[in-house]
């Protein structure tokens, strides 16, 4: 049963990051300050680094939680019957979150790829949460080595071209069309999946 303590940190873990998404949804990486988002907590700047030791690491963080909410939203394994099907639903899910909030998704993408080693953990994390997503959502229940190697390299898929479309190098129509072109060829090649 968890402490009065344990509940106190995780409620104000969560308001942390409830205000590093609100920052980074108003401005962008930029604007997520580590002085602002303590402020806004009513807590100690030393209190919040006590918690994430960089704003990177605090935007990874965030990212997670988001995934876990997703994933939390629907049972991704039963929304179609078929791998392609239960992919296509969860990826136009992802599709609408990450456009209808560029300055959300540039500063979480942005963290997400300027991580060091202090923030390599919360990285990792980010990374297997969102890939256990896709491997369970493509298997449709408990994922094989196989399905976790195919959701790894949609991950990768969906981060270059999210970087892509960050530094402008990709439109947000583009950046669709490569994912969804680069998932349909992944899964047209895979017996598994067919």
């Amino acid at each position: 049963m968890p402490t009065r303590r344990s509940r106190t940190s995780a409620r104000r873990r969560d308001a942390i990051l409830d205000a590093t998404f609100t920052a980074a949804a108003c401005g962008g990486y930029d604007a997520v300050q580590m002085r602002a988002v303590a402020d806004q907590v009513g807590i100690a700047v030393g209190t919040l680094y006590r918690y994430f030791p960089s704003k990177t690491h605090l935007l990874v963080s965030a990212l997670t939680r988001e995934f876990h909410r997703l994933d939390a939203s629907c049972d991704w394994t039963t929304i179609g019957a078929t791998p392609q099907q239960r992919l296509k639903m969860l990826t136009a899910r992802l599709h609408d979150d990450w456009q209808r909030d560029p300055q959300l998704t540039e500063a979480m993408t942005r963290a997400f790829v300027i991580a060091d080693t202090t923030a390599a953990s919360a990285v990792n994390q980010a990374a297997q949460v969102i890939e256990q997503l896709l491997a369970t959502t493509l298997a449709g229940g408990e994922p094989t080595d196989h399905h976790r190697q195919i959701a790894g390299l949609i991950a990768d898929v969906w981060l270059a071209n999210l970087a892509a479309f960050i530094s402008n190098r990709a439109t947000a129509a583009q950046a669709r069309d490569h994912i969804d072109r680069a998932v349909q060829l992944l899964l047209s090649g895979d017996p598994t999946t067919n």
